[in-house]
């Protein structure tokens, strides 16, 4: 007799095993009408399935957040129905939903293109009209083997063989449409509803192994109602008009090709803007106690053996095998993160506490193999630098150090232009290093720290890192995307594998606890993220080129020369545009650029020693005698940190 506990608290019994259907329709018929699926004590399931002991049960409908996994789910079943009907032959492999959709895999020997999405989104509408129930059946393991071979779907049969013994095999059919499917599914495909699109279709191997068979990916997208469509596909516009590899392009920023995949060609241009970056960053963590090192590059096997990395993180790492007589069969790697070299540099002398907490960081250039197909323009490489830095503090000290952290990160964030961000506790992942109860230490630590800095978090559980939990920064950005940058760790496992201590007050040898931490995660995803952010618009203090002086007459030349020779002496950034072009050529030329201010100097502001100031693209202007627009754009170009600098020192003198 299951006693169904419900959302306010209500109890509800029933004489026997009950379906969540007939729990809904107990409660009403609107819910009835409403429910698409259920939560039993935490885990969803389909409302066909059987409650046979005592649960807490929610029902979700169309409103609930979850429904978009459950809707995007049923589509990626439906697409692969009406593939299947409109191109016979055609195998179907595997089919999840993901972060804004789905998408299928399918082994066809033709690959799909764009123009197949019409047939094939024509043919999805009459499956969801149907209104077809998903319907869940159970087979034995090697009668389902069969039955899928007899089909002609090997991919799926090999899915089949390769699960653990004790996975229950489960099938979902929709009419006479079935798939090999752990579920949940909603009650029938008319469930779906019609917001949905198929957006791209790409190459994928099969399990993802490039020594597997190419199979055809078609994506898609699906929401709860045509308004969020609307919205989602209107954000995909503005993300493809702010695309930073096409951007980078057009502003001779960076390039990247193939004999160096996943590694970075940095044009003038764009290293500017990396030093810009970089030397604000620098400026930030010197005034915040942080003490800057270098570490090798090339680091023996051993110690990644003896941090763990080895064991967690091989398959990521580049080896280099040094055949030096001296040095036979000796194996480096390139260091993939910088923990375990910040070590070293720890454990060279014996530590106090009076020198806790050590705030130790670097620049680090570091290297991960990254699969071709998972690389990305700049924000995901082979070859990158990390704004790491590793706090070796005690146990006490972990909150404060918390505090200290989320202000300079809240901080930095605002004057990158990135008001909004929210922040995700991720806990123990299952692949990991640490006892249980080190792991219950170092969590309880960093809740307790989050308590202390004001900080609410929502659960990502088992994301943490392998040898702490961690808080995730994630960054929300003009057009609405979420962008995961900033971390902090918590980390009592490194400094035990790698017998980092110091001496405690009392006089005893003690581990310090190691805070792993990042703002902006690697510089180049980090300024891929700020090119999408402001569209390449860049504010004046981060621009590349922040001015270009250009004439309207070559008799203006002489005037044009003087005036950026002024406007580079006042530490501004600029270029001299004496092409003889008219001016709304050049205009244009520079707003393609994405320069933010073009001086212009015609014969009467040669004469008068002025500059007409443009802000691009813009076509409000002013004219200004010279010394009076070179105050004025070097205030503006003052990076945030410095102007507060400057601020903070006329306060004290006052």
């Amino acid at each position: 007799m299951p006693a169904i506990t419900l959302p306010d608290g209500s109890v509800r019994a029933f004489d026997g095993p009950v379906t969540g259907t007939a729990v809904a329709a107990a409660i009403g018929p609107g819910l009835a009408k409403a429910a698409l699926a259920m939560q039993v004590d935490g885990a969803t399931r389909d409302l066909a399935a059987e409650i046979t002991a005592d649960a807490a049960v929610r029902f979700i409908t169309r409103r609930d957040p979850e429904a978009l996994e459950l809707i995007r789910h049923d589509t990626a079943h439906v697409l692969a129905e009406a593939v299947q009907a409109l191109y016979p032959g055609t195998q179907v492999t595997i089919g999840p939903s993901i972060e804004n959709g789905f998408y299928y895999d399918f082994a066809r020997n033709e690959p799909f293109t764009p123009e197949d999405f019409g047939a094939i989104e024509a043919k999805m509408r009459e499956i969801i009209a149907r209104n077809a129930p998903f319907v869940r059946s159970v087979m034995p393991r090697d009668e389902a083997i069969g039955f899928f071979k007899d089909k002609g779907e090997k991919y799926k049969a090999e899915l089949i063989q390769d699960l653990p013994t004790d996975v229950e095999i489960s099938l979902y059919s929709q009419g006479d449409w079935i798939d090999l499917c752990r579920g949940p599914h909603m009650r029938g495909t008319g469930d779906i509803g019609g917001a949905f699109k198929l957006t791209k279709v790409a190459g994928a191997y099969w399990r993802g192994d490039h020594r597997n068979a190419m199979l055809s990916r078609i994506y898609g997208t699906a929401w709860r109602d045509q308004k969020e469509l609307d919205a989602y596909l209107h954000q995909l516009e503005e993300a493809e008009k702010r695309d930073h590899r096409k951007i980078g392009r057009e502003m001779h920023l960076f390039h990247l090709q193939e004999e160096a995949t996943g590694s970075i060609f940095w044009h003038p241009k764009g290293w500017k803007l990396y030093r810009v970056l970089e030397d604000y960053m620098r400026r930030r963590l010197d005034r915040t106690d942080y003490q800057e090192v270098k570490t090798p590059q090339l680091v023996d096997r051993k110690l990644w053996e003896a941090s763990g990395h080895w064991e967690k993180f091989r398959e990521n790492m580049f080896i280099a095998r040094v055949e030096d007589e001296s040095e036979k069969d000796r194996v480096l790697a390139l260091k993939p993160m910088n923990c375990p070299c910040h070590v070293q540099i720890f454990n060279q002398g014996l530590r106090s506490y009076r020198e806790l907490p050590l705030r130790m960081a670097e620049f680090g250039s570091c290297h991960r193999y990254e699969p071709s197909g998972a690389l990305h323009g700049i924000m995901r490489v082979r070859a990158f630098t990390q704004d790491d830095a590793h706090i070796f503090c005690s146990e006490e000290q972990i909150a404060a150090e918390t505090v200290e952290f989320v202000a300079l990160l809240s901080s930095i964030y605002r004057d990158l232009g990135f008001a909004d961000f929210r922040v995700k506790f991720s806990d123990r992942p299952a692949k990991r290093a640490g006892e249980d109860a080190v792991w219950d230490q170092a969590e309880g630590a960093l809740r307790e720290a989050c308590r202390t800095a004001g900080v609410d978090y929502e659960l990502n559980p088992g994301e943490g890192a392998f040898y702490g939990p961690k808080l995730e920064f994630v960054l929300r950005d003009a057009i609405g995307r979420d962008w995961q940058c900033g971390t902090l760790q918590v980390d009592f496992v490194l400094p035990e594998r790698l017998d980092a201590e110091y001496v405690a007050e009392d006089g005893t040898r003690r581990r310090p606890v190691m805070l792993h931490r990042a703002i902006l995660g690697s510089f180049e995803r980090f300024i891929g993220i700020l090119i999408e952010q402001h569209a390449g618009r860049f504010p004046l203090w981060l621009a590349p080129v922040q001015v270009v002086v250009t004439t309207i007459v070559s008799d203006a030349d002489g005037f044009a020369r003087e005036a950026a020779a002024a406007l580079a002496k006042a530490g501004m950034r600029v270029d001299l545009d004496l092409r003889n072009e008219k001016i709304n050529r050049k205009v244009v030329d520079h707003i393609d650029q994405r320069v933010p201010v073009l001086a212009v100097v015609g014969r009467r502001e040669a004469e008068e020693g002025s500059l007409v100031l443009r802000r691009l693209p813009g076509r409000e202007q002013v004219t200004l005698p010279l010394a009076e627009a070179v105050a004025l754009l070097a205030r503006e170009a003052t990076p945030p940190d410095l102007r507060q600098a400057d601020c903070d020192a006329e306060a004290a003198v006052a």
